[in-house]
């Protein structure tokens, strides 16, 4: 993953963007997540999308979103969608209501994106990941909201 971030995200906040996309991603992610998370590839085996989220062991109706990545040449075609969709569907077979996720302010294509999905926005929230990094935060009701069952 931590191959294709940089170019995804074009850059997005230089070099501190950088780092801070490769410390989301620990491999204890992939070793233990992958049971709720999913991995796209291309014929060739290259990462074309992926999604690590996990179901909240704290708040049993809650699962999360922690990130998602999909490449921007396959933007537009419902990947991400799909993946979201696929992870409502095991979250809500797990008897969870509500999906969160969180976003940089800076990344306005991931907010509409989850915007379009159905979830609500919060303000953005200073500090929210430690000193200077804010956040902006999302809830989707899967009960409330008939579009976001698979």
């Amino acid at each position: 993953m931590l191959a294709v971030l940089d170019t995804w995200w074009g850059g997005l906040k230089g070099k501190a963007g950088s780092t801070e996309r490769a410390l989301l991603l620990p491999r204890l992610y992939f070793q233990h997540f992958t049971t709720t998370s999913f991995l796209v590839e291309r014929d060739s085996g290259e990462v074309a999308a992926f999604l690590v989220g996990f179901l909240s062991p704290t708040l049993p109706d809650t699962a999360y979103v922690h990130f998602v990545g999909v490449d921007p040449a396959l933007h537009g075609h419902g990947i991400g969608r799909t993946l979201y969709r696929a992870f409502f569907g095991l979250a809500q077979s797990h008897g969870r209501r509500y999906v969160h996720c969180i976003t940089s302010p800076e990344n306005a294509a991931s907010q509409a994106f989850h915007a379009r999905l159905g979830f609500e926005a919060s303000a953005v929230q200073p500090d929210y990941d430690g000193p200077g990094l804010d956040r902006v935060a999302f809830t989707l009701d899967l009960c409330a909201d008939p579009a976001a069952t698979p």
